[in-house]
């Protein structure tokens, strides 16, 4: 999962560095859904106000590829958050818990 939040004065340079990365992502990574937060997305989180955060999920072969899309975003003002995350199957979780513990 990607975060990534930034100042809503920002969002064209944003929106303009995003274009750039997303329109010919590098090899060995791949977008499968884009959210932008409507709300306040962490209550109890002091987010600078007018703070506007996206949510991704992207497939990354190699953390080259993910610094290859992270990098211009943080040039042009972006925090981001990248947050490994661990696809189990709806049935059969108890499975995949018991060969990862070993």
């Amino acid at each position: 999962m990607l975060f990534t939040m930034w100042d809503a004065a920002k969002t064209a340079e944003v929106a303009q560095a995003a274009d750039k990365v997303w329109a010919s992502p590098p090899p060995g990574i791949k977008m499968l859904a884009h959210y932008i937060c409507q709300g306040i997305p962490f209550p109890g989180v002091l987010l600078p106000p007018n703070t506007l955060v996206n949510v991704s999920v992207i497939e990354a072969d190699s953390n080259e590829a993910i610094a290859a899309t992270a990098y211009p975003l943080v040039l042009a003002g972006v925090t981001v958050w990248h947050v490994p995350v661990l696809e189990l199957p709806v049935a059969g979780a108890a499975e995949v818990e018991k060969e990862l513990r070993g």
